[in-house]
């Protein structure tokens, strides 16, 4: 269902995505890793996604840009996506292609969307993030870069309280610890739509001739 509000109600006009029925819980956190989350969020680096080689790069992101391309139809708006996506996924020590799925599943891809319990942008954060690792203003959020970087460092979090158990870790994101439907939803999704493996279009490098003595 969508619903659009009033730019005076949010400052800008929302699709109100609501995916799967839970969300991010507050929980107490120790002061050590609200700081690590808070320094890693500040990080102003230029975008640097890693590829194993130029024709990597060159395959993933044409091989992306056709799978996103119906979702963000103008294509400078989705080539930055989807290396931001890449770039903020490997920082954060995430498979970069189960983020696509986790965004698809929050979101559709839809940088303006709010859920009905409030959570904002492509990878749904609830505003209370904001209160713990920046400055208290959720408007923030419907930034993509920000958004996708709370999302990430939010799931890496997670994986870290669950010692690397994704399912765990996506019942988190979702306030559905326990339950296995909103990981099997994201699973699906990587499965289905975002699931990659390159292979190179070059022919292999013949080995070395022996030399006879």
């Amino acid at each position: 269902m969508r619903v659009w509000l009033s730019k005076a109600l949010l400052g800008c006009v929302v699709w109100l995505a609501d995916p799967v029925s839970a969300s991010q819980q507050y929980e107490p956190m120790a002061d050590n890793v609200r700081l690590a989350l808070r320094t890693a969020l500040g990080d102003e680096r230029p975008l640097n996604p890693i590829f194993d080689s130029t024709e990597h790069r060159l395959d993933w992101l044409a091989q992306m840009s056709r799978r996103l391309a119906r979702r963000v139809p103008h294509f400078g708006q989705r080539i930055e996506l989807i290396k931001l996506i890449r770039y903020e996924a490997q920082r954060a020590g995430l498979d970069p292609q189960l983020v696509f799925a986790l965004i698809e599943v929050e979101s559709n891809f839809r940088d303006d969307a709010v859920s009905s319990a409030g959570a904002i942008g492509l990878m749904q954060v609830m505003p209370f993030w904001t209160d713990l690792l920046s400055n208290g203003r959720p408007s923030q959020l419907f930034d993509p870069r920000v958004n996708v970087r709370y999302g990430c460092l939010i799931l890496r979090h997670y994986l870290d309280i669950e010692r690397g158990n994704l399912d765990r870790a996506l019942g988190r994101y979702n306030g559905s610890l326990g339950k296995m439907t909103y990981p099997n939803m994201i699973y699906d999704r990587l499965d289905r739509n975002w699931g990659y493996r390159f292979v190179s279009a070059s022919p292999p490098s013949k080995p070395p001739k022996a030399v006879k003595p």
